[in-house]
């Protein structure tokens, strides 16, 4: 029986707040998951490098979930791509921990292509099994990525030939990221695994729309809600543009559509695409209509999606998309990318549309089918109610603690 579990997450912290800097989905299920598992009584400790010099060494969210900042480089935010170079002492940091704690644990589960090179080096210090999530691919990303935006590096992708060629189980997040670890990097399939993420059903359900509006500030007029971080990858650039080509007056609201984007810059560019994007809300005589909003809590993202008309998202690349399925167990239609594991979060036609490619136009046309008709609205919202049940961090658990047990015998 597993009971001792560490996860490894290099690169950010599974306290960090999601949508700014590094942090996104993958924060999000490493906190999720690691508070389910302690609820089953597994001990979880999650690793992550120091940023800040007042970190205390250990944090306990609560009982049986712990994270251990481990010094790797300077204390403080450094871009991922001076990262690589601190995979080694992060890692030799992660085994004296265990040693001087006592610790001796039944399984890794790292995270990312960073945390999985760590992972390699702790399953050869341990001797003990190593299970792999990357919740994103550089071959995949580099596959739809904006023009002039430059690709993964050649480190990166290899690095992630050699976790997935020394993992015990690599775990695909839906049956796309599986056929894409078979295509692109020729994985064996024996060793590949699928468990999708879930959603906090008791914080992402259903509520009163007016009241939500109420409590936020929002008047009655149309809102086209966007969620992510402010990167090339996300593609609020595709969101304004499709702002802009809407009607300025449809059936479902008062006045003409606003967006409300809510994110915070990440990555090297993440602060020009930002200005970048507000640059191109003002050249289109937006500037009224476009709202940035900083990364919001759980409990008050809830209620924006319980306000909102429609959620946009125009990802140039999604391995999963929780904003999507968070937003559907909200009763939110997605109108989104057919891109990545999106169509396996989505259902197109019942719970949102699905869009191919990337063009803003073709991304307004289905904003408009969802805001000008209030009967195919309320059809979607049902739908994505009843769609978003299949995912739960109970289901994501009990995948998982049968794939540890698979790979350690336990």
């Amino acid at each position: 029986m597993i009971t001792k579990v560490a996860y490894l997450s290099m690169h950010t912290s599974p306290l960090a707040q999601p949508g700014q800097g590094s942090a996104g989905g993958m924060n999000v299920y490493i906190h999720e998951l690691a508070r389910t598992m302690a609820d089953r009584g597994i001990d979880v400790v999650v690793f992550t490098r120091r940023t800040d010099p007042t970190q205390p060494t250990v944090v306990r969210p609560r009982s049986g979930y712990s994270v251990v900042h481990i010094d790797a480089g300077p204390s403080a935010e450094i871009p991922i791509a001076e990262m690589p170079e601190l995979v080694p002492t992060f890692a030799q940091g992660v085994v004296q921990w265990t040693i001087s704690d006592g610790r001796r644990f039944d399984l890794v589960h790292s995270h990312y292509w960073l945390s999985g090179w760590a992972g390699v080096l702790c399953k050869e210090a341990f001797g003990i099994p190593l299970a792999n999530s990357f919740h994103t691919l550089g071959r995949v990303k580099d596959l739809n990525r904006r023009v002039g935006e430059p690709a993964s590096s050649p480190l990166r992708t290899l690095t992630e030939e050699q976790v997935i060629s020394m993992s015990d189980c690599v775990i695909a997040s839906t049956p796309y990221e599986f056929d894409d670890l078979l295509d692109h990097y020729s994985a064996d399939p024996e060793r590949l695994c699928t468990s999708p993420p879930g959603i906090d059903h008791d914080v992402f359900r259903p509520g009163d729309a007016d009241e939500a509006r109420f409590w936020l500030g929002l008047g009655e007029q149309p809102i086209v809600l966007f969620v992510g971080r402010i990167q090339p990858l996300k593609g609020i650039d595709v969101a304004i543009e499709a702002l802009g080509l809407l009607p300025d007056h449809v059936a479902g609201g008062t006045g003409p559509p606003n967006l409300v984007a809510i994110g915070g810059p990440s990555g090297p560019a993440g602060v020009g695409e930002l200005a970048r994007c507000q640059s191109l809300a003002n050249s289109r005589g937006l500037e009224d209509r476009v709202h940035f909003i900083p990364p919001q809590p759980h409990s008050t993202l809830a209620g924006f999606y319980r306000a909102a008309n429609v959620l946009i998202m125009p990802s140039r690349s999604e391995t999963f998309g929780l904003v999507a399925a968070e937003a559907q167990a909200c009763g939110l239609p997605v109108v989104a990318s057919a891109v990545g594991g999106l169509p396996y979060v989505v259902d197109d036609g019942t719970s949102g549309l699905l869009v191919n490619g990337h063009e803003p136009g073709d991304f307004a046309k289905a904003l408009l089918r969802v805001l000008d008709d209030p009967d195919l609205e309320a059809r979607l919202s049902g739908g994505a109610l009843e769609f978003a049940e299949r995912f739960s961090w109970t289901a994501t658990a009990d995948r998982l603690l049968e794939l540890y047990a698979g790979i350690t015998g336990l």
